[in-house]
Formats: C-alpha cells, sequence, structure tokens
C-alpha cells in the first residue's frame, strides 16, 4: 500500500528526531569517553539484525556499491561526526551539519545531473542559519582538525545520500536489506578504529546496556530504515532538509530532560530552522542540467519526474 506524501515525509523525518535524542542517551546512560565503541555498537549489531531479518546479501556489482555506501552513510560519518563533536566548541559541529542540504544540492549537480534552485539554496541557508541560533554557543578559538572533520562528515553522508538515490536498489531487494547491508560493512570498517583508539569494551551496567539497545535498535536499524526508505521515494534535497530535526531535537531534549533553558533567541531559530525544513519539502523538481544521462533521470522518484501528478 502506497503511503501518502504527508505520511511518508513524517515517517523518514522519525529518522533524524531519533538521531537527536542520542546526545542525551550518551551522557545519561552510557560509558564516557568511548565515542567509537559507540559508533560500533550502533551500527553492526544493527547491520546484522536487518540482514538476518531481509536474508539477502549483495550480488555483483552490489557487493563494491553497498561498501562504497556503508562507509560513506556509516563507517566514515560516524569516526568523523564524534571527533568534531569532542574538538569544535558550542555546537558548531551541528551548524555544519545543518548545510547538508547545501552539500547535496552541489553533489546532485554532479552526480545527478540536477540544477539545483535559488529557492533551494536559500532554504538551506536558513535551515543552516536557523540551526546556529539554536546551538551556538561562545567559546574560544576555533580547532583546525575539528572543523575539517565536521566538513567531512557531512560531505560524506550528503554524498552517501546522493549516491543511495543515484544507484536505487537492485530489482527485488528493498530498503531493509539495503540499510542492513551499509550498517554491516559501516560497522565492519569502525571496528579495528574502535578497538585499536579505545582498547576492549567496557563494562556495562543494566543502564548502559539499555542504553545500547536503544541506539542499536530505535536510534540505528530503524531509523537508518526509514531515512533510506525515504530516499528511494523522495529526492536527495527533500531527505536532506529534514536532518535539521536532529539538532532541534537534542535542544527539545535537553530542555524537557536535562533542564537546559531555551532562550528567545534560540526559539527564534528553531522557527527558522523548522520553517525552512517544511519549505524544503516543497522545493522544485531538480532542473536536469545539459548532457544528463539516461540513468541519472531514472535515478529520480517516479512520482516527481515529468509528466508525473505533482503531491
Amino acid at each position: 500500500m502506497a503511503l501518502s506524501r504527508p505520511a511518508l515525509i513524517t515517517l523518514t523525518a522519525l529518522a533524524p528526531v531519533s538521531w537527536g535524542t542520542t546526545y542525551a542517551v550518551t551522557t545519561e546512560f552510557l560509558p564516557p569517553d568511548r565515542p567509537l565503541f559507540t559508533a560500533l555498537v550502533r551500527a553492526l549489531p544493527a547491520g546484522l539484525l536487518l540482514l538476518a531479518l531481509a536474508r539477502v546479501l549483495p550480488r555483483g556489482a552490489w557487493w563494491w556499491k553497498a561498501a562504497v555506501l556503508g562507509a560513506l552513510n556509516i563507517g566514515a560519518f560516524f569516526p568523523l561526526l564524534f571527533l568534531s563533536a569532542y574538538r569544535l566548541p558550542g555546537g558548531l559541529a551541528a551548524v555544519v551539519g545543518s548545510a547538508g542540504p547545501l552539500f547535496v544540492a552541489g553533489l546532485s549537480a554532479l552526480l545527478l545531473g540536477q540544477r539545483p534552485s535559488a529557492r533551494t539554496l536559500v532554504t538551506g541557508a536558513v535551515a543552516a542559519f536557523g540551526v546556529s541560533l539554536v546551538v551556538l554557543r561562545a567559546a574560544g578559538a576555533l580547532d583546525t582538525l575539528g572543523l575539517l572533520a565536521a566538513v567531512a562528515s557531512t560531505a560524506s553522508m550528503s554524498a552517501g545520500t546522493v549516491l543511495t538515490q543515484r544507484w536505487g536498489r537492485p530489482e527485488g531487494v528493498g530498503p531493509l536489506a539495503l540499510t542492513g547491508w551499509q550498517l554491516t560493512a559501516g560497522g565492519l570498517l569502525i571496528a579495528p578504529l574502535a578497538f585499536l583508539a579505545e582498547g576492549a569494551p567496557p563494562a556495562l551496567d543494566g543502564r548502559a546496556a539499555g542504553g545500547y539497545l536503544y541506539l542499536a535498535v530505535a536510534n540505528t536499524a530503524v531509523a537508518y530504515w526509514l531515512w533510506f526508505r525515504g530516499i528511494g521515494r523522495m529526492t536527495a534535497t527533500q531527505v536532506t532538509f529534514l536532518g535539521p530535526l536532529s539538532p532541534l531535537t537534542a535542544a527539545v531534549v535537553g530542555w524537557a530532560a536535562l533542564g537546559q533553558a531555551l532562550t528567545p533567541v534560540q526559539l527564534v531559530g528553531m522557527g527558522l530552522a523548522l520553517g525552512a525544513t517544511v519549505a524544503g519539502q516543497f522545493v522544485a523538481r531538480p532542473v536536469p542540467t545539459a548532457g544528463v544521462t539516461g540513468r541519472n533521470a531514472a535515478a529520480e522518484p517516479k512520482d516527481l519526474r515529468a509528466g508525473a501528478p505533482r503531491r
């Protein structure tokens, strides 16, 4: 049964909303200073669970495609994101991440042959500005390595999003299997980094085990399945415009559960970012650039191609 457009957007939006709870769960439930181990526990068990449910392995070229997507969306993205979050002051990593729609717009022009509209670029800039009002704090000098890691993590996830849409899925393979392939590949990439950098796994009590279980199942397996499912039915730009919901959710959770205050400036920023997120779902269909191939045209969701009814 086909979902209506509002239902599809709402379900896809649950992914970044879930990711917005990661900070609170990590600080309140998990052992400190184990970011790579946390990334590993998020990715690999979730991937193996989805593989067991889907019972489908890659074939032919999809072995290397799944490895590339797993590296971009998970294996490289997670460590770079944690590195930037630890080294950058005052939520700057989240601001760089909120520029994802602008990265995706540029990569879509290169990889999908889709020229971004002025409305897309303006809406993306407004989203990033709104998030900056919510998360930025007064801080000292910038860390160059942290800033490079933040840009690289955003570029990695954006490239993975665009390539996921460009390559689609093999015939007869659903988003559950595709998500499982990527999480498993990404987890296997993170595993040696985690053990080399952090050593043996920490001792876990019931609280930590519950936190890791939540991150692996709801925050990763279910959330990434919804995310990649959305990429298969929406444009890459539309999906990425849902990304700012993650830092906004983190701010709301911090206020509601951790007693953190929300200032009037932050509330204005939330309004701007939410408005840009909604507007991003109504951006015009990207215009193919000169020389766009049939393969690029096929990468667009069917209901967004020329001649299809707008919903």
